[in-house]
């Protein structure tokens, strides 16, 4: 190879990198498959995707073009490393998208990218996408000939804390859990997850602590009913104990029962839940002393990120926990403590039922 080599490797690099957002902005799935060798993988884990070769990532291309109304995306190079006839580097993206459920939104992203040299040119072996920063604030434009600016849409019905989610965003919601190591089942309702969780508890040995955590969701479902009438069940006992004589005794059970069962304040469809606490006392449980974590989640709990979980969790919530709390004990409720789950504990099972259906709040 010459002096020039390298430069001209470069340049094609990054004119592939360029054909790459091509593809996209054009919605040439085809086109954009070509771009990869055939073991050439495509990873995006904070959607979560992982697609494996052209076809697969033609395919999987298309379903995710299905769900857009518009989408931009722009190229920025960044660093190229030639090493003989492969190749590192990276592209750094700024993103416009609207989705047809109505989520939207700026993106800077960046993909690190892996390269071969090839017969066809250079091509991608891998592309890592890395979201570094995310506005999901409302747009104020609009494509031309797809819909008007969201000043002026109706809001989605989505955007109705107490409405259940649509079925094709639970199944991707169920997807990302399970990705992230969450045994998941999609269930029609209440019924169905007080049967399931009866056949659970059917399954543990004679003697096994079970913690229900204070949940709207399984007093509704009777699911608290059940488990508390077990002879194991720990929130009978619980509630009988002295608060300051028995204060240690007490925190160790409430950390570490063989089966905790709860709920979630929100789940967010990218693979996460949220639980929220004013005494922080149910947390220790779910967050991995419990042996195995069991939470009934109503669709309506689901919502797009993390931002989205935190306001339903202060907007929606707190104010009708805070009504009954005072209704129950006098006292007003509070968020001081929160725990998000982005995986299951290490050393504990963790299965998500959720259900087609809007239980609890």
């Amino acid at each position: 190879m010459d002096d020039f080599q390298p430069v001209a490797d470069r340049i094609e690099i990054q004119a592939l990198q360029a054909e790459f957002t091509d593809a996209v902005t054009m919605r040439d799935r085809p086109r954009l498959a070509a771009l990869f060798t055939a073991d050439g993988v495509l990873r995006m884990p904070d959607v979560p995707i992982e697609l494996t070769g052209p076809e697969e990532i033609r395919v999987g291309g298309e379903k995710l073009q299905e769900q857009w109304e518009f989408f931009v995306q722009n190229t920025h190079p960044g660093t190229v490393r030639i090493d003989g006839d492969t190749a590192t580097g990276r592209a750094h993206m700024y993103e416009l998208f609207r989705l047809r459920d109505g989520r939207q939104g700026v993106n800077h992203a960046v993909y690190h990218d892996r390269y071969r040299r090839t017969p066809d040119g250079w091509r991608f072996t891998e592309r890592v996408y890395e979201i570094r920063y995310l506005d999901t604030s409302p747009l104020g434009g609009t494509a031309p000939g797809t819909t008007r600016p969201e000043t002026t849409r109706p809001a989605p019905a989505a955007t109705d804390p107490a409405a259940p989610a649509t079925e094709d965003r639970l199944q991707r919601a169920a997807a990302a859990l399970a990705a992230h190591g969450f045994a998941v089942e999609v269930l029609d309702g209440a019924a169905a997850a007080r049967a399931r969780v009866r056949a659970l508890l059917d399954l543990l040995p004679d003697g096994a602590s079970v913690l229900t955590t204070a949940s709207e969701t399984l007093r509704l479902t009777g699911i608290e009913e059940d488990a508390d009438a077990r002879p194991g069940a720990l929130k009978p006992r619980l509630l009988a104990m002295d608060r300051e004589r028995e204060a240690d005794e007490l925190r160790r059970l409430l950390a570490a029962p063989d089966l905790v069962l709860g709920s979630a304040n929100a789940l967010v469809e990218t693979g996460a839940l949220v639980l929220a606490s004013a005494s922080g006392s149910q947390l220790p449980a779910h967050g991995g002393g419990a042996g195995h974590a069991v939470w009934v989640v109503g669709a309506q709990k689901l919502v797009p990120d993390l931002p989205a979980a935190l306001r339903r969790v202060h907007e929606h919530v707190l104010p009708l926990e805070d009504a009954r709390s005072r209704r129950a004990y006098g006292a007003p409720a509070a968020v001081n403590q929160l725990l998000v789950l982005n995986a299951p504990p290490r050393l504990a099972r963790g299965t998500v039922l959720l259900l087609r259906e809007a239980v609890g709040y």
